[in-house]
């Protein structure tokens, strides 16, 4: 694994995690915590995003507007059955979701769940780094590097390792304040 590679690999990881903290509701409408809702349509399961235009006209209110109105049903089921932990309310062609203000224990809730997203992105840097580390360790047994460049090698992997776990920490720093902010 080469080290363009190993960084691409962290970077995204970083990404992932960035993803997943969108999913987490802070209090205002935001259409990414609809991002993992799956609506069982025409038995298989699809994407809420593919079967409906997703808005949100306010700060407190996200519309959802199914392309065939024959869903809406599927789509407000698949919607109380998620982890949203919001009722949706339809009036025959669109879906609303109010949101609520978040009390302080579901603030703190909606705090713990980031962290443990957050540690899940860098137990993944850290394997990432575990296989670029051991792929330059075979190299090194096989003589392709020196033990020089392999030492050299395994310090830059954990450099970059350091790096994109502080990117991690960074961003779950701001999804807390952001959560915790009223």
């Amino acid at each position: 694994m080469k080290l363009p590679e190993v960084e691409d690999h962290m970077q995204k990881a970083v990404e992932a995690t960035q993803r997943s903290f969108n999913t987490i509701r802070t209090g205002r409408a935001n259409a990414a915590i609809l991002d993992r809702v799956m609506v069982e349509y025409y038995g298989s399961p699809t994407p809420l995003k593919s079967l409906a235009g997703i808005s949100t006209p306010d700060a407190s209110t996200i519309t959802i507007q199914p392309y065939d109105r024959g869903s809406l049903n599927l789509i407000e089921k698949a919607i109380q059955m998620s982890d949203v932990g919001i009722n949706p309310s339809n009036d025959g062609s669109i879906i609303r979701l109010n949101i609520p203000p978040l009390t302080s224990d579901r603030r703190k809730e909606l705090v713990k769940q980031a962290a443990k997203m957050a540690e899940e992105g860098k137990v993944s840097i850290r394997n990432i780094r575990r296989d670029a580390i051991d792929s330059v360790r075979k190299q090194e047994k096989a003589s392709d590097i020196s033990e020089d460049e392999s030492r050299d090698l395994q310090d830059n992997i954990q450099k970059l390792t350091d790096k994109y776990v502080g990117k991690i920490d960074q961003i779950l720093s701001e999804k807390e304040t952001d959560i915790m902010t009223i």
